[in-house]
């Protein structure tokens, strides 16, 4: 379905684009919650999804001129939420670590004393 009007001028782009952008602004509240849950395992594995995301496809063309501040401001959004993500990723990792030397780590020696009088 065509409106008449060429892509540049809004049309079906602005509707694709608002779309994608939608769908784009979800995933980085989803992992915005997920940080605001501090579920540790959830974090961890926020970090193995880059494989996930699929870019748009390549005949949505330019983001409109109405739409790029909505861009502008989302992608934003988005590099504040993967900055926190990494840290804590990086801090739960660190605290995995020092949980498991912590566990696992050689018992302490126990004192004992000798009556040397005897």
């Amino acid at each position: 379905m065509t409106t008449g009007r060429s892509p540049a001028a809004g049309g079906e782009a602005s509707r694709d684009w608002a779309t994608v952008l939608d769908e784009l602004e979800g995933e980085v509240l989803a992992a915005e919650a997920t940080l605001r849950s501090d579920r540790h395992d959830e974090i961890a594995a926020w970090g193995r999804r880059a494989e996930d995301w699929v870019a748009p496809s390549s005949s949505l063309g330019p983001v409109p001129a109405d739409l790029r501040e909505r861009a502008a401001r989302l992608l934003q959004h988005q590099l504040a939420v993967a900055e926190e993500l990494v840290e804590r990723i990086i801090q739960s990792r660190r605290q995995r670590d020092v949980a498991a030397r912590m566990s696992y780590g050689p018992a302490r020696p126990e004192a004992s004393y000798v009556d040397r009088a005897l």
